[in-house]
């Protein structure tokens, strides 16, 4: 099976297994987001680390995303106000989620197919997280829990 690997705006933390992958317009708090989870980990989650930020490279590979750091951002996670911090990181990572900042389409309740995306033609779980809204509290329940219809 041939693989086609993709540039990409958007950061990406590996959490237990798998990673989130964190789409989003300029601006919109990818590597805050980023942050926040890579620091959950001391009370929410058993692991995680930085993936990449800003700029990741993801494949598709037997049926799973990979996502990886482009090389030349490898261990570097912007934080506003401090600047460009080097963290320990992961080379690669299978994503588990995907997290869509700023969304036109983010709602309350959403539909079941806005619960999934398409990313070199591999079908991911998806949260859709509106402009004005934490994404942090949401990620940590889909995470954590299985949706009521399941």
């Amino acid at each position: 099976m041939a693989s086609h690997v993709s540039t990409i705006h958007a950061s990406a933390v590996l959490i237990g297994a798998h990673a989130v992958l964190i789409r989003g317009p300029s601006g919109s708090g990818k590597s805050q987001l980023a942050w926040q989870l890579i620091n959950a980990a001391l009370t929410q989650f058993p692991f995680a680390r930085l993936v990449g930020d800003d700029r990741v490279f993801v494949e598709a590979h037997h049926g799973r995303l990979i996502v990886r750091p482009a090389p030349e951002l490898a261990g570097l996670l912007e934080i506003r106000g401090a600047g460009i911090r080097r963290l320990p990181h992961e080379p690669r990572a299978v994503v588990g989620l995907v997290v869509d900042l700023a969304a036109a389409d983010a709602d309350r309740l959403p539909a079941r197919e806005a619960l999934t995306t398409e990313v070199l033609g591999i079908t991911l779980p998806r949260l859709a997280v509106a402009p004005s809204h934490q994404a942090l509290p949401a990620i940590l329940a889909m995470l954590d829990t299985t949706a009521a219809s399941d």
